[in-house]
């Protein structure tokens, strides 16, 4: 089971967003040393719980402080720039760091009317988010002829994998470029098969990659109880309730501020969901339950996004979820020697 992280940069109360910059960075080493096959950052503009706008230069950061594990965004929002830019920024990634680094690519545009007139999305002409992954391929490859004569270096020639982040219908797109598949149970997880099983169906050999690859994103939570598990989730929970009922996304409290027992009926409805799916409990309980989404999807990795308030329970949750995967690949492994010597 190939387990990945990704890290949003979520600030704490009473925290300063260079405090959860430098957090990221510092988990990054962890996550290495616990043997995770990837950390990734993300992007988002405005978003007062989120310090992570500026994902390649974080990636850098990241990238600096480690030297094993592979380093990526999930993702760069592809509307946000032009691709160009984003060509040359992760040619420079791959310059510095050789061989180590991810380019997730997303679609989505900013958290409001007045984030996304900022970004200029009311100025900038109708490209669709294939045409720009198109043009910004073709800038690595040198295949670009959208602007003629222009090239984007140092990226030109390089390797630098790129991966489609999607909800549904980037699903489609993945398959028609022929790339990597990051997905998530958004819309509840029979909708997610579908776009999987759509995506392995139509997908076209490309030089990026022979054959399809799905990642699957979860959150996931490790404890001693699956009660302490699910209070883990609980500050990130309160804060999409709290930016759904009020409009500003906060950083995260204690699981002992969490208003459990005082939320509106609205609130609860919102909190539920919001824990809905989430994949928590103990290491036993865990690794039944990921085995399950990986057998149901066919899922080759699983990235995981967990936030809570306790940075050390955190790391706690992700050292239990690292020794679910090597137990995992122990029993395979002796599995595997026992058919041999049959």
């Amino acid at each position: 089971m190939k387990l990945s992280v990704l890290d949003r940069s979520r600030t704490r109360q009473g925290e300063s967003p260079a405090e959860a910059l430098r957090a990221t960075v510092a988990f990054a080493v962890e996550a290495e040393k616990l043997g995770y096959q990837r950390f990734w950052v993300s992007e988002h503009h405005g978003v007062p719980g989120v310090a992570g706008s500026a994902p390649t230069v974080l990636a850098a950061a990241v990238a600096a402080a480690t030297s094993r594990i592979r380093v990526g965004t999930g993702g760069v929002m592809l509307p946000n720039h032009q691709p160009l830019v984003v060509a040359e920024q992760f040619g420079v990634l791959e310059s510095l760091y050789p061989g180590r680094i991810d380019m997730g690519l997303g679609r989505s545009v900013g958290f409001t009317g007045g984030i996304r007139r900022a970004l200029g999305h009311d100025k900038r002409d109708a490209r669709s988010f294939g045409e720009g992954a198109r043009e910004l391929l073709g800038y690595l490859d040198g295949t670009q002829r959208q602007h003629p004569g222009v090239h984007a270096f140092p990226a030109e020639g390089l390797r630098v994998p790129p991966f489609i982040l999607a909800t549904g219908a980037g699903a489609d797109l993945a398959a028609e470029l022929g790339l990597p598949l990051v997905i998530g149970a958004i819309r509840g997880e029979a909708p997610m098969i579908e776009a999987i099983g759509r995506y392995r169906e139509n997908f076209r050999p490309s030089s990026w990659s022979p054959y399809p690859y799905v990642v699957v994103s979860a959150t996931v939570a490790v404890a001693g109880t699956t009660e302490d598990a699910e209070r883990l989730l609980w500050p990130e929970a309160w804060a999409m309730t709290y930016s759904r009922t009020r409009g500003v996304f906060p950083p995260l409290i204690p699981p002992g501020e969490v208003p459990v027992g005082s939320m509106t009926a609205r609130e609860r409805e919102l909190f539920a969901g919001a824990l809905r799916g989430q994949i928590r409990g103990t290491g036993d309980d865990v690794a039944r339950e990921l085995g399950e989404l990986v057998e149901r999807t066919g899922a080759d990795e699983v990235l995981v996004t967990t936030s809570t308030y306790d940075r050390g329970e955190l790391l706690e949750s992700y050292r239990g979820l690292a020794d679910v995967s090597l137990r995992s690949r122990t029993a395979t492994a002796a599995n595997s020697a026992s058919v041999s010597q049959m």
